[in-house]
């Protein structure tokens, strides 16, 4: 199996340059119609360790979303209107953002993660959810984990990881690995789906129908795995839109992750 193709995403969507610069601008739509938001938090001293908080009235609890693109790509400004849905149910919500690769490794950036998620967790009282997107869900997975969960998961109740990479010995063979710089040991420590010491928070794997097969293995070899995750596998969605329904307050997935 050529692996740079099994997890090749854009290369089997249909127009998919289009869908980036359409996140940026919905994006920035959002932020524009927002009353209450807080931009650029800084967490740490890196010029990415800051996040975006999107504030309702009252909030519930704090949903924290982790944005992908394979560790290398994006900011937390690119998803802005991906906060709607938990907002119009009454949920504050963080975007963080975070050192890219190859600037910091996967293990860096996991931690840095964590402290994204207790500075939020210190602004917003309440119960914590957390979610990401591909590399994001992958991060937010490793908040399960002992060795990686912040100061303040005794107040996550639930995570969902969307389309996540659970597994990351797969990659080390992939040309990406030059940015990941991945040895095997670090590969195995970072992925969740290997993971023995957990919190045990009850969690939801998110995937769409028509991804990948490596990111179908990828997200029920992590929902076998962990005796606190159930699988959902979203019919007609890919990699790029399984996403989309997080900025709808009615849809299954945003029932799902705030239930």
């Amino acid at each position: 199996m050529n692996l740079d193709i099994a997890y090749a995403n854009a290369d089997f969507i249909p127009n998919a340059a289009d869908f980036p610069p359409r996140w940026a601008q919905e994006a920035q739509e959002f932020r524009d119609g927002v009353k209450n938001l807080r931009l650029d938090l800084a967490y740490g001293d890196g010029p990415r360790q800051r996040l975006d908080l999107f504030l309702p009235d009252a909030p519930r609890g704090l949903v924290v979303f982790v944005h992908g693109g394979y560790w290398r790509a994006f900011s937390n400004k690119d998803w802005s209107h991906l906060a709607a849905g938990a907002m119009a149910q009454g949920w504050a919500v963080a975007m963080p953002g975070y050192t890219l690769a190859p600037e910091a490794r996967i293990s860096e950036i996991t931690r840095e993660v964590a402290a994204a998620i207790d500075h939020a967790a210190g602004l917003v009282p309440g119960p914590l959810i957390l979610t990401g997107h591909s590399a994001g869900g992958h991060l937010v997975a490793r908040m399960n984990c002992e060795d990686a969960a912040p100061t303040c998961a005794d107040r996550i109740t639930r995570i969902v990881p969307i389309s996540p990479v659970g597994d990351l010995r797969p990659l080390v063979h992939t040309e990406m690995n030059t940015d990941f710089r991945l040895d095997r040991d670090e590969a195995v420590a970072e992925s969740p789906t290997l993971a023995r010491d957990r919190r045990g928070i009850a969690t939801t794997v998110w995937v769409g129908a028509e991804e990948r097969p490596a990111f179908l293995d990828q997200a029920r070899e992590l929902a076998d795995a962990w005796d606190e995750a159930t699988l959902c596998i979203a019919p007609g969605r890919h990699h790029f839109d399984v996403i989309e329904p997080l900025a709808d307050p009615a849809s299954s997935l945003t029932r799902t992750l705030l239930a």
